[in-house]
């Protein structure tokens, strides 16, 4: 049977070109489809910009709906040698601090030996600082064929604790001294150091005695100084406590510093700043959804959407409301007017005057003093509710997902329905072909049988 290696070979027509003009009105099935799901895609782009617009302002009024933004100090102090960092808890005012000494970490070091990987014997080595429910024990045992100053040096350090040693070379016949170090400042970390059998002869030092083969090198000290003339002693030389939530790193003796302890009023109105740029960004957003302009007659992605406008709508409401409590019940008592464009409008030297003048008003306005919370706070619920699993937006978000899904599975589909079509119409074009080429073949021998028939009639 004669078979057809290209469409239009055996009939001389252009069948690949018909098969190829009928895919193209076949795929033509698949327009509304992509279409569809171009402008669900779309729209999904929407709902995000718009989620991220009210996830910023949500965080903003997260910061206005804590008590400790409007808590916020900060700290200087005078001069070097001393540094103060100041958490929310500390008191405003003056302070003059005086340091007269630095705590420093005790150190002991052993007599000199020749050779640092000589060993000295078995033995148990104790170390402990402290005392009572303070006290720290460290305890090394070493083998006779490892108890060298090395040995000693790496066994305490593996440890892990309250001490650290290290070996030091005094340049002296027998140079090499081992050195132990608290790694803690103050006299509740000094040292009492035993050994036992072949360490003993190298290894003890009694602390409270001040007596032992070892020698004190560097006595613990704790850190002194006064505070507005009180005298103030100090295991470490980061002191806490001292000044109410401030925290002062010493690193000099002497002078006098003076520390201020201010409210940081610049954090206080960077939140609230903050809280009215997030809004009109969020309005601006939602002016960009929504526009429509009459010449191109082209619309915002969510021009005419229920969830965008009933949220605008309840974030209105907060915002135009009046709280029942306090000297401050209004935006517009803190100088944020609502203008009629639907953006914020801050009045900064307003602002400025509550800062410094009224600023517990400020605070129960935003992060409230009842119940009901402040205007900081019932924003942050409906914006809760808009944002949250399961919320408006959540809801309306997955709903135009499986939208798109179900159309993307839809093209699938009818592309597979195409596919199939074409096909069949190839299997059936070159059955024609195949048709045709023999009817051709026959044709072609009947012509030159009467040909030849003829030629003889006529001879």
């Amino acid at each position: 049977m004669a078979t057809i290696s290209s469409l239009g070979v055996g009939s001389g027509l252009d069948l690949g070109g018909l098969l190829d003009q009928l895919e193209t009105a076949e795929r033509m099935k698949l327009d509304p489809i992509t279409t569809q799901k171009k402008a669900q895609q779309t729209k999904l782009s929407a709902y995000g910009r718009l989620k991220s617009s009210l996830t910023s302002l949500q965080a903003a009024a997260k910061t206005l709906n804590s008590s400790k933004t409007f808590q916020g100090v900060t700290s200087s102090i005078s001069g070097t040698g001393v540094a103060a960092a100041a958490k929310s808890d500390a008191v405003v005012g003056r302070y003059e601090v005086k340091v007269t000494a630095l705590a420093q970490a005790q150190s002991l070091a052993t007599d000199g030996v020749a050779d640092r990987t000589a060993d000295l014997g078995a033995g148990t080595l104790t170390i402990t600082q402290g005392s009572g429910d303070t006290l720290k024990t460290l305890t090394v045992d070493l083998a006779a064929d490892a108890s060298s100053l090395e040995d000693v040096r790496d066994a305490i350090n593996k440890q892990g604790g309250g001490v650290s040693a290290s070996i030091v070379n005094d340049g002296t016949a027998a140079p090499h001294r081992l050195v132990l170090t608290s790694t803690a400042t103050g006299t509740d970390a000094r040292m009492t150091v035993s050994g036992t059998g072949g360490l003993s002869g190298l290894l003890g030092y009694d602390s409270a005695t001040q007596t032992g083969v070892m020698t004190q090198t560097v006595a613990a000290a704790n850190a002194t100084l006064k505070v507005n003339g009180i005298d103030i002693i100090s295991q470490s030389n980061v002191v806490e406590g001292a000044v109410q939530g401030v925290t002062l790193s010493l690193t000099e003796e002497g002078g006098t510093h003076v520390l201020s302890v201010e409210r940081d009023n610049a954090s206080i109105k960077s939140a609230v700043t903050g809280f009215v740029t997030a809004y009109n960004s969020l309005q601006s957003t939602i002016s960009s959804l929504t526009s429509y302009n009459a010449d191109t007659q082209v619309a915002g992605d969510l021009l005419g959407d229920a969830t965008l406008r009933s949220a605008q709508s309840q974030l209105r409401s907060v915002l135009t409301g009046t709280l029942g409590e306090g000297a401050l019940t209004r935006l517009a008592d803190i100088g944020i007017e609502l203008e009629l464009k639907g953006t914020l409008k801050l009045d900064s030297d307003k602002l400025d005057s509550l800062v410094s003048g009224n600023l517990s008003a400020l605070t129960d306005f935003f992060s409230g003093s009842s119940t009901e919370g402040g205007m900081a706070g019932q924003l942050g619920a409906v914006l809760d509710g808009i944002l949250k699993d399961g919320g408006a937006l959540s809801n309306v978000t997955k709903g135009v997902e499986s939208r798109v899904k179900s159309l993307g599975e839809r093209y699938t589909r009818v592309e597979e329905t195409i596919s199939a079509t074409v096909e069949r119409y190839r299997k059936q074009f070159t059955q024609l072909d195949l048709m045709l080429s023999e009817m051709n073949a026959t044709t072609s021998y009947l012509t030159q049988q009467f040909d030849a028939l003829n030629a003889q009639l006529n001879g």
